[in-house]
């Protein structure tokens, strides 16, 4: 039975990738959304515009929290007798001398963060934000006091005994500070104050008690009533749609039925979060391998037609910050640098990433964001003159990095 359905869901998902030009249609006007869609979503916009001008723009936001820390590991002797030194807490340097064999990379950025694993439980990490791989050693612990704790000149690691399967080890972080989290200055938090106004972080896409499945969009759905379609909204905000597999379509095809149904219901706060869905590729797959990426537009032209500031909006969703308001939603700085390398003003996009980068009041963490975010705008353009230029512009704001980034950055 398990082969069946294992063979059921490749085919389902062939056949969505062969059955479809495109991935959306596109109307005459260039667009994912007709003409009487973009009318109406502008006159949302406008409608709305008093209200984003008496925004709170004062709130202040402060950046994750973060320290440079000393990342060390022990592969070789008695590692359970370094593990009881890191639990007396003794120097670093008194730890090496007697733990020769023990590795270390010094000056390392290490970020705190808490939040629910796939039982609702509270969690806590600390991770190495390692700019050479995607992927940088990270302890996670349920308890969540260490959230809290001060971890000046303290050891925080991870022991794991030796298995049938895996060899003994211990790894660890060395803090000489502790953690910190700084106010963003001030033209940044307005970024994300515009950001959170705009999407109105107090409606959400779904609704709660989601049940898995499909809604289907009837092929005469604009001749619906204005109640038929809102019914029909609210049963796609309360429908899951998983992917089966990375060429699954089904999961951005619900995002952008939610998003037409809200146009023509005028529930602007809906419409924003489905089509930012779609532009970051926000959807829960079975897997989702890289060769299906590229097949998935971000459309941030459709943005562009209406009366909003996309470059403070996109930005403003890029920063990462300890205070979010309940859902504050975060873009995926891949997905946003290909959506930005397709945008109208891309001189003064540029100039904003390269300005933030080089910002040294800013914190390392949002930088080193930004940095990746440039790359990945970068990446997409086209042009090979322009490309090697912006490469030129963006090895001169890594030079006011920290010593110890733009040192590993220059490895690269």
């Amino acid at each position: 039975m398990k082969n069946i359905t294992t063979l059921i869901v490749g085919l389902l998902c062939t056949i969505s990738t062969y059955c479809q030009d495109g991935e959306f249609q596109v109307y005459p006007n260039g667009l994912i959304y007709n003409q009487q869609t973009m009318t109406k979503l502008s006159h949302i916009v406008d409608s709305l515009n008093l209200k984003y001008k008496t925004c709170n723009f004062n709130t202040v936001f402060y950046s994750k929290s973060q320290t440079i820390g000393h990342l060390v590991k022990v592969d070789g002797g008695n590692l359970k007798e370094a593990k009881k030194d890191m639990e007396k807490q003794i120097s670093l340097d008194d730890f090496l001398k007697k733990y020769p064999k023990a590795t270390v990379e010094r000056n390392v950025l290490v970020i705190k963060r808490k939040y629910k694993d796939y039982r609702n439980h509270d969690r806590v990490e600390f991770e190495h934000f390692d700019v050479k791989n995607d992927y940088g050693f990270s302890i996670e612990s349920d308890d969540t006091s260490l959230y809290q704790k001060d971890f000046t000149n303290k050891w925080l690691f991870e022991y794991e005994k030796k298995t049938s399967y895996s060899d003994e080890s211990l790894s660890a972080f060395y803090f000489p500070k502790n953690f910190s989290s700084d106010p963003i200055p001030q033209k940044y938090s307005q970024m994300i104050g515009y950001s959170d106004c705009l999407i109105d972080t107090k409606t959400r896409k779904f609704k709660d008690n989601l049940k898995d499945g499909w809604v289907e969009l009837p092929e005469n759905w604009t001749s619906l009533s204005g109640k038929e379609k809102a019914k029909l909204l609210d049963e796609m905000r309360g429908t899951r749609v998983v992917g089966g597999c990375s060429m699954d379509s089904r999961p951005r095809e619900h995002a952008i039925h939610i998003a037409l149904l809200s146009a023509e219901t005028y529930n602007w706060e809906v419409f924003l979060k489905a089509h930012l869905d779609i532009m970051n590729d926000r959807f829960d797959r079975v897997s989702d391998g890289s060769y299906a990426w590229g097949e998935r537009n971000t459309y941030i032209k459709e943005l562009e037609e209406l009366n909003i500031n996309v470059s403070d909006l996109i930005l403003g969703i890029s920063y990462r910050i300890e205070n979010p308001v309940d859902n504050h939603y975060f873009g995926s700085i891949g997905r946003v640098g290909r959506a930005l390398s397709e945008i109208k003003n891309r001189n003064e996009i540029e100039q904003s990433m390269l300005s933030i980068i080089s910002d040294n009041e800013l914190d390392t963490y949002n930088r080193l964001l930004f940095y990746f975010l440039f790359r990945n705008y970068n990446h997409h353009i086209k042009d090979e003159t322009v490309k090697k230029e912006n490469n030129d512009k963006l090895a001169i704001a890594v030079k006011t990095l920290p010593n110890f980034i733009n040192e590993r950055l220059a490895e690269k």
